[in-house]
């Protein structure tokens, strides 16, 4: 018989994985409505990207979100950031100008930051010898959330206008009070009574080697994910697309992302981390210069790929990271978040100065050399041994 801490709790798993779902699916609410924004706010490219570093600085504090996560019972926090992210993000068409817009992101951020940091190691926990699949459904939850949100958003501006987003706040209110009652037993998110045997310090020294090579596979993870999901509904309507038609593309990239989430973990399992990233590493630049030569349906259809693979590293990089400590996995988690976030947001704002500069078109078309900045630090990331 398996061992008791050897089992994947299926149910367990589901219910993290909810709430991750519930909470992405508001925090999907911002890219579509840039173009709206734009106009109504005279937002520039630069002004997107900047928003995008206020919505992110609450990860700079996710190592410490992280050490309070590792002593304390936060589990109340996977239950009620879903709504505070709710209330804030169905706000934004209220806004009536870009400070107010940036309190909204700011309040958001740091409901994110709760919530992200201790989701991951829960899942951890709940998943036994089989973490890449645990990551799997994690990750594949938010995806999915975030192809849900665009649909969801644009169908609530067509219905009430964008002033009218605010009815959309019961509805998590209301989700995030069944998640009380689902979550609010579990087990396993309980107090650390072990001694702690290393310290921060040391931890940091260990694996710098480690976060080194993370920063700069993220970094070019950010560049495109920048394109692709805060840029993407906005390049669209510039071509003369429709928001619906903007809207419907990024939920096909991100469902193909969610896809690319829930394969791409268990294959991790199989194969090693290392090498699942470096196949994302060396086929996104590939795939990345056939979207731009490419347009019609043969467009979607490499884009759907793109979200299979670029999406794809998600999971493994949770799995690879929560792999490298045992003793303090919500620290190790906050450190890889904070890195995630704050050079997500940075090349969000890299990539909003240079649209700026150059054009939104032509940001695109560089893509593939972004995409190319990966494959090193892929095959520089190691397996812990």
């Amino acid at each position: 018989m398996m061992p008791e801490k050897q089992k994947f709790r299926w149910a367990k798993v589901l219910d993290i994985s909810a709430a991750h779902m519930l909470h992405d699916i508001y925090s999907a609410f911002l890219a579509p409505l840039f173009p709206i924004l734009i106009e109504r706010l005279g937002l520039s490219y630069f002004m997107i990207g900047g928003l995008s570093v206020i919505q992110r600085i609450a990860s700079l504090f996710n190592p410490f979100i992280g050490l309070m996560v590792d002593r304390k019972d936060l589990r109340y926090f996977i239950i009620l950031t879903p709504a505070i992210t709710a209330i804030c993000m169905s706000l934004i068409g209220l806004a009536q100008n870009v400070y107010q817009l940036a309190f909204l992101l700011f309040v958001m951020g740091w409901s994110a930051a709760f919530f992200h940091v201790p989701g991951p190691v829960l899942i951890k926990r709940m998943s036994g010898d089989r973490t890449g699949l645990g990551m799997s459904f994690y990750m594949v939850a938010g995806e999915l959330a975030r192809s849900l949100g665009p649909i969801i958003i644009v169908a609530a501006v067509s219905w009430w206008g964008i002033e009218g987003t605010y009815r959309l706040i019961p509805a998590g209110l209301v989700a995030s009070f069944i998640l009380f009652f689902r979550l609010r037993k579990l087990k396993h998110i309980e107090v650390k009574t072990k001694k702690i045997e290393i310290s921060v310090k040391e931890l940091l020294i260990e694996l710098k080697g480690f976060y080194l090579n993370i920063t700069g596979y993220t970094f070019a993870r950010g560049l495109l994910k920048a394109l692709l999901v805060t840029f993407l509904p906005t390049y669209y309507v510039s071509q003369g697309e429709s928001l619906w038609f903007a809207a419907y593309t990024l939920s096909i990239l991100q469902f193909s992302g969610a896809v690319g989430s829930l394969l791409a973990g268990g294959f991790s399992d199989k194969i090693g981390r290392r090498k699942t990233l470096i196949i994302i590493a060396l086929m996104t630049p590939v795939l990345m210069l056939f979207f731009v030569l490419t347009s019609g349906w043969l467009n979607m259809v490499i884009l759907v790929l793109i979200g299979l693979f670029m999406f794809g590293s998600g999971p493994v990089l949770l799995a690879l990271v929560q792999d490298m400590s045992s003793e303090r996995p919500s620290f190790t988690n906050g450190v890889f978040m904070t890195i995630s976030f704050a050079f997500g947001a940075f090349a969000t704002l890299f990539i909003g100065i240079l649209s700026d500069f150059i054009g939104l078109e032509k940001s695109f078309m560089l893509s593939p050399i972004f995409a190319l900045i990966a494959i090193p630090f892929a095959f520089r990331l190691k397996n812990k041994s």
